[in-house]
């Protein structure tokens, strides 16, 4: 029998991207996937949406939480499978990507996360540029060097077992966290040339609305596990300061946000 594989998909009134994250996901040709879904009492008919699939999922619920973390939480804690992701409610996978990240997982014990390359797509789906993905580590993760695309990550429940749950403090970097822990313990492995999701830009996303409250959130983990004040992270996170206004002006100018 191939590892059951469990997602999650945290939602709070995304009714206009919701049916697109959950249809990539019950068109994926694995064979064993169990798909939760946690929404946070949204108004906007995103429980409509979900009704209309829910023969489909292992199980759902609607009610108000404490955001997304708390609903990934929340998830987790009801997922049995082997293997574990979650894809948010506005991104999409591509076909063939639980099967690709499962494959490598099964014939590589020693890693116990895998992630590929990511595209960014605009509020209609729309291609618009390409996540710069590359391999990290512990080392350098803890140095800022993230490179990981959420969307795409697959990691062992095990794992999840070992240095879960997410902490519900974080409201932006707690996927940074976990990352840091899992690499504490496991390889984790970049593999390029695969393409397995894609990272939805758009105007009510956390990555237009909120991009400034990330930093702030990795520095506490680098803090809270011993990092000095005069280590590259830091730096970075004072450089990225500056530029912040360019960077900013960028990502909206690509969306056509004024």
């Amino acid at each position: 029998m191939p590892p059951l594989v469990s997602i999650i998909t945290p939602s709070f009134n995304q009714a206009r991207y919701l049916e697109a994250t959950m249809q990539s996901v019950l068109a994926q040709d694995y064979p064993r996937l169990e798909y939760l879904i946690v929404d946070g009492g949204s108004l906007d008919g995103s429980v409509d949406i979900i009704k209309k699939h829910e023969s489909k999922l292992a199980w759902w619920v609607s009610e108000k939480d404490r955001g997304q973390t708390d609903a990934i939480n929340k998830g987790f804690a009801r997922a049995n499978g082997e293997i574990l992701a979650w894809l948010n409610s506005d991104d999409t996978y591509n076909a063939g990507a639980v099967s690709a990240a499962v494959e490598y997982l099964q014939e590589h014990p020693e890693v116990g996360m895998v992630y590929s390359d990511c595209n960014y797509i605009n509020e209609e789906g729309q291609v618009i540029g390409k996540f710069p993905a590359a391999q990290t580590d512990q080392r350098r993760l803890r140095a800022g060097y993230v490179h990981i695309p959420q969307q795409t990550m697959f990691f062992r429940a095990d794992l999840w077992k070992q240095v879960g749950p997410l902490d519900p403090s974080f409201y932006f970097a707690m996927d940074y966290d976990l990352w840091t822990r899992i690499a504490a313990h496991s390889q984790i492995k970049y593999l390029p040339g695969q393409t397995w999701a894609n990272f939805r830009l758009h105007t009510s996303g956390k990555t237009i609305t909120a991009d400034d409250r990330c930093w702030p959130d990795m520095l506490r983990v680098h803090y809270r596990d011993g990092g000095s004040f005069f280590s590259i992270i830091v730096a970075k996170y004072y450089v990225r300061k500056l530029i912040a206004p360019l960077w900013n002006w960028r990502r909206r100018n690509r969306l056509g946000i004024k």
